[in-house]
């Protein structure tokens, strides 16, 4: 029976990958390369598509190799312990913008970028596999499932919230904020990290295949369970990559900028630590909400029929500052369909991986797993490059400064580039909630 201590230790782990690095990649960077760092809007898309190039290679090979790993650390632990270290600090290295011309910018920022990709992966892969080796009671899955989303929550409301404050606090130009900010956050991120291998225990002995063989490879495309939840692990990280990438560009160009009401600075990080608080409770919620509803996949269901009734809403909220409360209602709302779905994902994982141990007769925990981490990666990213290029093709340009950075042309936002601002956070995601919801009431698994 797993303690307290051990769930809470669980849940340090996401707390790390997805209440901070991925809250901020997400959250930040297709605005950090265009505005603060330099890059242009067609360097910042290409980027973000080979990058998810790279992961259909390391993620899989990634989970392979976490399955072969034997240590007194026990499988999947050993890569948090040691791989916290290099996760924080490249974290760290991929906020920095050095002084360098455009092509040094360029070298820098692929460079770091596929980097921080590769360490995302031999973090998180193993991370995610921990709860197929943590317990078999899946009562008690659901619960590390809910832990795990409740401290990834929590830590990305108080990252987002923060972050603007923060950014006060350090003062001087927007390259030295979030300089200085990627420091202190990659730091955090590494000792959560590395916390979390500590305080977690593997008591199932994985059925190894000790000889590596594309077979394991060739079995994921006849397990029917794992093509339909990797569909839906991708329409998830669509759905969230969109929002949370196109939130800097509503304030900027839809809104004016930040929003001040008394002493709440509301920025697109503020704006969406509302959501975040909301994710962090209806994340708890999420394991009796599933009983209530009786199984993971219609509870999966209804929770993605939330996220699209009221992502179609948002898109019918005026362009103007004096509604942002409306906006903000709508964030928490559709919130709660986002909390409620995101730990029947991993539990599904864990179950999608004890299906493929009784058909196929060896483990291949670590391999399902990292389809989860490829499909976040790629969704999250593949979202970000084309919301630069759905942007360019409303109309956006790009101009130049004196010192060679470019960022967008706000004499190009015109209203076309407004709604395709505001689609990219309403419509867009409506349409991929309802696919999430039509594959999880067809899934095979009826747990």
């Amino acid at each position: 029976m797993a303690t307290l201590k051990e769930k809470i230790g669980y849940a340090l782990g996401d707390a790390a990958s997805g209440g901070i690095t991925w809250k901020i990649m997400s959250i930040a960077f297709p605005f950090f390369f265009t505005n603060v760092f330099g890059l242009s809007l067609g360097d910042t898309a290409a980027l973000m598509l080979i990058a998810r190039m790279f992961d259909v290679v390391t993620d899989p090979l990634m989970g392979s190799l976490a399955d072969r790993t034997q240590s007194k650390w026990g499988t999947y632990r050993p890569w948090l312990i040691f791989g916290s270290i290099p996760f924080g600090l490249i974290f760290a290295l991929l906020l920095f913008t050095p002084e360098f011309g455009p092509v040094g910018k360029r070298v820098w920022a692929y460079t770091l970028y596929l980097m921080m990709m590769a360490v995302y992966t031999m973090v998180n892969v193993p991370y995610g596999s921990l709860l197929g080796v943590m317990t078999e009671d899946d009562n008690e899955k659901n619960q590390f499932s809910s832990y795990r989303m409740v401290g990834a929550y929590a830590m990305g409301f108080i990252t987002l919230l923060s972050f603007p404050y923060l950014q006060k606090i350090v003062g001087g130009t927007d390259q030295h904020q979030y300089a200085v900010l990627g420091a202190a956050f990659g730091l955090l991120a590494c000792i959560m990290t590395m916390a979390c291998g500590l305080m977690t225990k593997e008591r199932i002995k994985p059925k190894r295949a000790e000889k590596f063989s594309f077979k394991q490879f060739a079995d994921l495309f006849k397990n029917k369970p794992w093509i339909y939840l990797t569909t839906i692990g991708i329409c998830t990280n669509f759905f969230n990559g969109f929002r949370y990438a196109v939130a800097s560009y509503i304030f900027t160009y839809c809104m004016g900028g930040d929003i001040t009401i008394s002493s709440l600075i509301i920025n697109y990080t503020v704006f969406m630590a509302f959501g975040e608080v909301t994710c962090m409770i209806f994340g708890g919620v999420s394991p009796k909400f599933t009983e209530w509803i009786g199984s993971k996949r219609m509870a999966f269901f209804w929770s993605s029929v939330i996220c699209c009734v009221l992502s179609i809403a948002f898109f019918f909220i005026p362009m103007d500052p004096s509604y942002i409360w409306v906006m903000i209602v709508l964030v928490v709302l559709t919130s709660v369909g986002v909390g409620l779905y995101s730990p029947l994902l991993w539990s599904m994982y864990a179950d999608v991986a004890d299906y493929a141990t009784e058909k196929f007769g060896t483990s291949s925990t670590g391999l399902i797993f990292s389809s989860g981490t490829m499909s976040q990666k790629l969704g999250g990213a593949v979202s970000g490059a084309l919301i630069t290029i759905l942007l360019g093709l409303a109309g956006a340009t790009m101009i130049t400064d004196e010192m060679g950075n470019e960022s967008i042309n706000p004499e190009s936002v015109n209203e076309a580039v407004k709604t395709m601002i505001w689609s990219l956070f309403s419509l867009f995601p409506a349409g991929i909630a309802l696919v999430m919801a039509f594959l999880a009431y067809i899934f095979p698994l009826k747990k």
